[in-house]
């Protein structure tokens, strides 16, 4: 994938450091699982063998997986844009009839329960780059919701 990986300095600090115990820790303990697993005998039937070898496994496509994200990284600065809705704006939102506050972030640092929706989720694409006073209607798996941009941060 080639899209650009919004994500705040925090976040990218957060993933390079996964990514450097994955390789420096992670990686060797599982290789020295295998290594002692293989000298159990027959590998055929070594049921420590293979789940040695599905951990590296989902160890390495881990790697790869924030290689890639660390490689596509765009950091989300501080906005300077306080009329509309862009990657690390703070929101406050009529969403059906009660006010929410959202921060708008990459994928990687979602977390609803603290008010961070990814750019990519239906809400956060409908925000982006509307602006104070702008009604839009979002698709839930309810159904649509009504929805005003009442402040940005």
């Amino acid at each position: 994938m080639n899209n650009p990986y919004y994500i705040t300095k925090e976040g990218l600090e957060k993933m390079k450091e996964e990514l450097k115990q994955l390789r420096t820790v992670k990686r060797i303990e599982v290789a020295e699982r295998i290594a002692k697993a293989k000298d159990l005998g027959d590998l055929s039937e070594n049921a420590e063998y293979a789940d040695a070898k599905d951990e590296m496994a989902l160890t390495e496509g881990k790697i790869l997986e924030l290689e890639d994200c660390v490689a596509r990284a765009v950091l989300i600065e501080d906005t300077k844009d306080k009329n509309r809705v862009t990657i690390g704006s703070k929101v406050t939102i009529n969403y059906n009839g009660s006010e929410k506050i959202y921060t708008i972030v990459g994928p990687n640092e979602t977390d609803p329960s603290k008010g961070f929706i990814s750019n990519e989720t239906p809400l956060g694409v409908a925000l982006l780059y509307k602006e104070i006073g702008a009604e839009f209607e979002v698709q839930t798996p309810k159904g649509p919701v009504k929805c005003k941009v009442l402040k940005i941060e």
